[in-house]
């Protein structure tokens, strides 16, 4: 049959700017960094500025638009990432939105207990089981930063945490760059030597410049180590609306743009064709307090923004959604997890992480992970849509049902009601007499239960005990060294 004009399925999205308006953006970026440009405290970095046509002037540099053009020519449309297995897992490209969990909080709330104390190792390979077993968690990052370690070695422990206990992929914080370089040693060994980590990568890093507009020596050293393994990384900054960038949000897009367009023009003249991103985080400052608010709608909006104008460059993106000001799993937890984890599924958002955040990232809760989890599943089947065509349309079971009658007992009920109709796996729908008969639980009861089980049961399949040995070597050779440092 030609069906002339259908579209069967399409995507629920929405749309912040017009054309004209991510045009305007992109010329006022451009300007930031012609006119105002970034301090670099990286000599090698500033010579290849230098040769590339920039303008340097000690540790300033101010960026051309002719140089930027360049890199973005080089920089690929995105990237293929798999999972511990060598598994395709991810593609990173587009509009394809990926949730993953928080990391780096000083905190945890305890995933058996609830009491909040400093982050331990312990914790961070806790979070990856959980996270493992979530089936809407799409990858991992450390949940936390580990206080019980020297932190110039934190990340070569906490990277063993995760791997050990997830096959899913990893996004990983590396504090130092001889920290990054064991890290990929340590991911070389998984993945069977560094080409088949190459050609099947399972990890990205994620370095972070120190906004308005500085790029630090070590920063900047980190973005090479990636560069020159062409391993992908989704490189941006951190922004505060009113505090490290303009209030307004345009201002902050516009700022935000430029710092990270600078991370691709360093990752790019290091070496052109490496992968890379267009990553930003957004939060506000809350004029109130004095702190950080990871859960505002300006967030959302923002972060939805800056996709449209990361995709217009056809580069991968950046988000940060289901976390919450909320110190307790409660009504607040779940709304602020739920509204931005629907915003930026929306929005298209590639990589949205940090589901999992409490007290505006101060702890990492594997209990706000879980309800993020049920929030990212009803989420992904609303943007699904909805599938037209003559199956689903139904006109001819519409027509032998006929008016009066039931389609419960229709094979065409039988056939597409798991496809087609989200089934939470914690919330209740039970009548109250049921749901009372089993002990009146509410939603945090009942994660709390999904915890204890998820942990006495769950386990990640092992890596083979060679694997495990040389990773543990190169772990306490890197921790020598760093120690030398």
């Amino acid at each position: 049959m030609i069906q002339t004009g259908s579209i069967e399925k399409g995507s629920v999205s929405f749309r912040v700017l017009t054309d004209d308006q991510i045009a305007e953006i992109k010329r006022a970026s451009y300007d930031v960094m012609a006119k105002v440009g970034f301090k670099i405290h990286h000599d090698g970095a500033r010579k290849l500025l230098k040769q590339a046509g920039c303008r340097v002037k000690n540790e300033h540099v101010k960026v051309p638009e002719h140089v930027v053009k360049a890199c973005l020519d080089t920089t690929p449309k995105g990237y293929t990432i798999y999972n511990r297995d060598g598994r395709r897992a991810m593609e990173v490209e587009g509009r394809k939105s990926y949730y993953g969990t928080s990391t780096a909080s000083p905190n945890t709330m305890d995933a058996l207990t609830g009491d909040i104390h400093p982050t331990q190792v312990v914790d961070i390979a806790n979070g990856a089981r959980v996270a493992d077993a979530m089936e809407h968690i799409d990858w991992v990052m450390p949940m936390g930063s580990a206080q019980n370690i020297p932190p110039t070695v934190a990340d070569l422990y906490e990277f063993e945490a995760v791997v050990i206990n997830t096959t899913k992929p990893i996004v990983f914080i590396g504090y130092t760059p001889r920290g990054v370089e064991r890290v990929y040693e340590m991911a070389a060994e998984v993945a069977g030597g560094l080409e088949n980590l190459q050609n099947r990568p399972f990890l990205i890093f994620y370095p972070e410049p120190i906004s308005p507009l500085v790029h630090p020596e070590d920063v900047i050293d980190r973005i090479f180590v990636c560069a020159d393994l062409n391993l992908p990384q989704m490189q941006g900054p951190s922004i505060q609306f009113g505090a490290t960038a303009p209030v307004t949000l345009a201002g902050g897009l516009v700022q935000g743009t430029a710092e990270a367009l600078m991370c691709v023009v360093l990752a790019q003249l290091r070496n052109p064709g490496c992968p890379c991103s267009m990553g930003c985080n957004f939060g506000a400052l809350d004029m109130s307090s004095g702190l950080l608010s990871l859960a505002c709608p300006e967030m959302s909006l923002a972060l939805a923004a800056q996709t449209e104008v990361a995709l217009s460059f056809g580069l991968p993106t950046w988000g940060l959604a289901g976390s919450t000001g909320a110190k307790v799993l409660d009504a607040q937890a779940g709304a602020e997890s739920a509204f931005s984890i629907l915003a930026q599924g929306l929005g298209g958002l590639n990589l949205i992480h940090d589901v999992g955040y409490m007290d505006n990232g101060m702890i990492c809760s594997t209990a706000q992970l879980v309800l993020g989890n049920e929030n990212i599943g009803m989420t992904k089947r609303f943007v699904r849509g909805i599938t037209i065509n003559q199956e689903t349309l139904a006109r001819e079971i519409i027509e032998k049902v006929g008016p009066g009658g039931h389609f419960l007992q229709e094979p065409h009920t039988l056939k597409h009601f798991k496809d087609e109709l989200w089934v939470p796996g914690l919330m209740t729908r039970d009548p109250r007499e049921v749901w009372q008969q089993a002990g009146s639980k509410d939603l945090a009861d009942v994660i709390q239960e999904k915890l204890r089980e998820i942990l006495k049961t769950h386990k990640a399949p092992s890596l083979a005990d060679k694997t495990l040995s040389a990773i543990r070597k190169i772990r306490d050779k890197g921790e020598k060294s760093l120690a030398k440092d």
